[in-house]
């Protein structure tokens, strides 16, 4: 009893203590909220209603009354930048850093939004120069996040590494597989002027970075291949299967001429072969029909395209069973099964895409560097219909 009556008297005394203690809150804040311009409140009503205009209007009319207001000319600024009006926001942004009494926080956080300006405005020099000047400051990784943004823009692929290298240092997490893909970028373009002492050496350089990209085991091939060494080529494009098997798909025709070039075309067609059981792809299934065509005949072939649509039935294995009737059809079937076919392949075409596994952009080609997002190694090697099946 002497328990319960204790509580009975404490609960006025902590209802009293909570309400003192709420009305010291509510009148701080009062208070805080009068020092505010009314300006303030007027360009924050208009943000919610997304009327970017209208705050834009009530921001300028606050650092007009009171140009000491840094946080509005941080808002300003961003609001300028966001409606494209970079030449507005770079003023604001180098009127905050022309103050003196700006403290050092401030200071950095005025030259990474004009940074940004110069960016967005496609300044990518004066954008570059001013990041730079902020790899001291706390504003020292996204100031490197931006720098390595620039170098991928102007395919600086050295200076990229390098600026992947210097987050992963500055604890901003891994960086290896951007930097491999780097490393690739460079070797393709020794491939290309046929430099390929020097491709090899990048693309090892490159797998030291991700031993498993397969990128890289695919350009090892090219090489040897460029060089004529067909077996070493065909060897190493075996060791796709190892890293990832759908993507044997984007080394398939390469595999495939590699085999007619050392006399050995049906050992490519029964490899491929495996692979396609093993995962089922629309590009691989292209290059294993035509060469199946070409060496086993029509009925071979057809008898392939079936058993590939019974194992996963989309449009675009439809089209190629289609494809492989029309080859030796009648006459009198042929028309219509033209007619068929040209129905399905339009409709095939829209699901015949690639698409990024990040941003959702789609593409006819495979990439590796996806457009949409600037993203690397974000596309699966499967069609985009092939993976709604899948899934």
């Amino acid at each position: 009893m002497e328990f319960e009556l204790w509580w009975l008297l404490g609960m006025p005394i902590f209802f009293a203590l909570g309400w003192v203690a709420a009305r010291v809150d509510i009148r701080q804040l009062v208070s805080e909220s009068r020092t505010l311009p009314n300006g303030y409140f007027k360009g924050l009503n208009h943000l919610l209603n997304e009327q970017p205009d209208k705050a834009i209007d009530a921001f300028i009319e606050i650092v007009r009354l009171d140009p000491e207001t840094t946080d509005m000319h941080f808002a300003l600024g961003n609001l300028f930048r966001r409606r494209g009006e970079t030449e507005r926001a770079i003023r604001v942004h180098q009127n905050l850093l022309s103050r003196p009494d700006l403290p050092a926080e401030q200071k950095a956080h005025a030259g990474y939004e004009l940074g940004m300006d110069y960016l967005k405005a496609g300044l990518l020099d004066r954008a570059e120069e001013t990041f730079k000047g902020l790899l001291d400051s706390t504003y020292s990784v996204q100031a490197r996040r931006s720098l390595l943004e620039i170098f991928q823009r102007e395919k600086e692929w050295q200076r990229a590494i390098d600026a992947a290298n210097g987050l992963q240092q500055a604890g901003a997490g891994a960086r290896q597989k951007e930097i491999s893909q780097f490393y690739c970028e460079m070797a393709q373009d020794a491939l290309v002027r046929m430099h390929y002492d020097e491709a090899m050496k990048l693309l090892d350089d490159a797998l030291q970075a991700d031993r498993t990209s397969v990128r890289a085991t695919i350009l090892v091939g090219d090489v040897q291949n460029a060089q004529g060494d067909v077996e070493a080529a065909l060897a190493t494009w075996r060791r796709v299967e190892q890293q990832s098997v759908p993507h044997v798909a984007l080394v398939a025709t390469r595999m495939m001429d590699g085999y007619r070039k050392v006399g050995r075309p049906q050992e490519g067609v029964s490899l491929l072969k495996s692979y396609l059981e093993q995962a089922s792809s629309i590009d691989l299934l292209e290059v294993v029909f035509k060469a199946v065509i070409e060496l086993d005949g029509v009925e071979a072939a057809k008898q392939l395209v079936s058993e590939e649509l019974r194992r996963t039935p989309t449009l675009l294995g439809l089209d190629k069973l289609l494809e492989a009737r029309m080859v030796d059809a009648p006459a009198a079937l042929l028309s219509e099964l033209s007619m068929v076919k040209g129905l399905v392949h339009g409709y095939t075409q829209k699901l015949a895409r690639y698409q990024c596994g990040h941003c959702g952009f789609k593409a006819r080609q495979y990439y590796w560097h996806c457009p949409g997002c600037s993203k690397w190694d974000t596309y699966p090697p499967r069609r985009t219909e092939e993976l709604n099946v899948m899934n």
